[in-house]
């Protein structure tokens, strides 16, 4: 490498990593925000992350970047780092080109208003208090507006907001998988609702010991090949996952006593957001490429694990007993009764909490409500009235207060405004997956049903964990599975499922 290469990539690497860890000072900030801190500690708490939100902002934004970067991208230049450097370099350019165009002190208001909103969401949520929460929301919408125009509308206002979090996404893509989806989801769920073969789930209204419920969560996390040395459980409103770096990766889950399969299917979610940032390769620590490479790959793993893994036949009927050991109410209820009530499809309200087969739908309905309010004009106010309009529209069920309806997610507090699509692109990219993995590990099911996790984390890392961010969404997909995003995967599999368990 030529030496006036040399001059400029180390600084830039210390610049870059210098930005990382401000991220992963803000990222700890965020976690104690949201597991306990004092109440009385919020506004303060809420300024110091502003205050260091911003000067990570502007080195990132910074006359040294700019340089450092405008030499390494030179064709010439560029083409003598290694992979690694190459994606940084790159990545860093695309940052700072999205981000210089913003007023630091815009960034200062909104990281400020955001955090601060997810702490008066949580109150809001506990009262189904939506005319509270509105001013925050409002604010967090016009800024989001604002930083639309900073960085240029793409083909819409919402396609800039989608690029956020899964590269070269668009609208017109979103709509098309999402019809092609639609079109063979709804003919099975309608053959689901006629079907006389429904399963029974009154067991599952009972109560169950929450600290039972957070000792069977700790086991199977520890199953699945979660490194407690490396993150930690903790319980919070809404479960998340935060990756602070490879050696500190930290998950929540919620204990709800009247509901047993909460706590446990949302700790395998969580868990697999952790294992994806747990695994990267050691190469990428302490630099932007030590996360996920796009929200719908993280979700694809987070996906993977709740249901594919976690729900499926295989898995309890190695782990059925220890539930049962746990919670010896479930004693006299068969696996296959057990099996068939948690894969049970039918219309709720709460996203989280939805099968399979209508989870898809809550997407569709926050996704289209997201495009209303960037592309079309929805006004703050009228949320909760479109969202109960959409809700029966799609599923036949109206909530019957916000806390429940519009307020139950945490994202657009915190200003996560499209991201909900890769949730379902994330089921879609994870039943892709599954196909490949089968194929390439015949024993899956076996391994699964004795209780050997381990291969399948140890497959999912060669093929993805270790990458981080160094490849792309569309290069990543590619490379596991040999073609690009294609939701007959996912319908493949939810028509295969549903078919045996309700007998069609």
């Amino acid at each position: 490498m030529e030496e006036q290469t040399l001059k400029h990539l180390e600084p830039f690497l210390n610049l870059a990593s210098k930005i990382k860890s401000y991220h992963e000072a803000i990222g700890l900030l965020h976690w104690d925000l949201r597991t306990g801190a004092p109440k009385k500690g919020v506004p303060t708490r809420s300024e110091t992350i502003g205050m260091l939100s911003t000067e990570a902002f502007k080195l990132q934004t910074s006359a040294e970047m700019k340089t450092y970067l405008d030499m390494l991208t030179k064709p010439e230049v560029l083409n003598q780092l290694d992979d690694i450097n190459r994606r940084l370099v790159l990545e860093c350019k695309k940052e700072y080109d999205r981000s210089q165009s913003v007023p630091p002190e815009k960034v200062q208001a909104y990281t400020v208003l955001t955090a601060k909103s997810e702490t008066a969401w949580e109150d809001a949520k506990h009262n189904s208090d939506f005319e509270g929460f509105s001013p925050y929301l409002t604010e967090i919408v016009k800024l989001k507006q604002e930083f639309i125009d900073y960085w240029g509308v793409k083909d819409t206002r919402y396609d800039t907001l989608l690029d956020m979090y899964e590269p070269d996404l668009t609208v017109e893509k979103v709509d098309a998988v999402f019809a092609r989806l639609k079109a063979r989801l709804v003919p099975l769920q309608e053959r689901i609702n006629a079907s006389e073969n429904k399963p029974n789930t009154e067991f599952l209204n009972q109560l169950f010991d929450t600290d039972q419920q957070e000792k069977f969560s700790l086991f199977i996390l520890g199953q699945m090949g979660y490194d407690f040395d490396a993150g930690r459980l903790d319980e919070s409103v809404h479960p998340f996952a935060t990756g602070l770096n490879p050696g500190d990766v930290r998950i929540t889950t919620n204990y709800l006593q009247d509901d047993v399969t909460s706590a446990v299917f949302s700790s395998l979610h969580e868990g697999g957001h952790a294992l994806y940032e747990q695994n990267i390769d050691e190469s990428l620590a302490g630099t932007l490429l030590a996360e996920g490479t796009s929200m719908g790959i993280h979700e694809s793993q987070s996906r993977l694990w709740e249901n594919m893994i976690g729900r499926s036949r295989p898995f309890w009927t190695r782990y059925y007993q220890d539930l049962q050991q746990h919670f010896p109410q479930l004693s006299d209820v068969a696996l296959e009764d057990f099996y068939r009530a948690i894969n049970r499809v039918e219309s709720s309200l709460i996203r989280i909490e939805a099968d399979e087969l209508t989870y898809n739908l809550h997407i569709i309905i926050r996704y289209e409500i997201e495009k209303m309010l960037f592309n079309e004009g929805l006004e703050v106010k009228d949320l909760p009235e479109t969202w109960n309009a959409k809700y029966k529209e799609y599923l036949g069920i109206v909530p019957p207060n916000d806390g429940v309806g519009v307020l139950q997610d945490v994202h657009w507090s915190g200003g996560d405004f499209g991201y909900f699509a890769s949730y379902s692109l994330g089921n879609m990219y994870a039943a892709q997956i599954l196909h490949t993995l089968r194929q390439e590990l015949p024993e899956f099911d076996s391994y699964i049903a004795e209780g050997n996790l381990i291969p399948i984390k140890e497959w999912l890392t060669d093929k993805i964990y270790r990458y981080g961010k160094s490849r792309t969404p569309s290069e990543l997909i590619l490379a596991v599975t040999g073609e690009e995003l294609n939701p007959d995967y996912l319908a493949d599999y939810l028509e295969a499922k549903y078919t045996e368990i309700y007998k069609l």
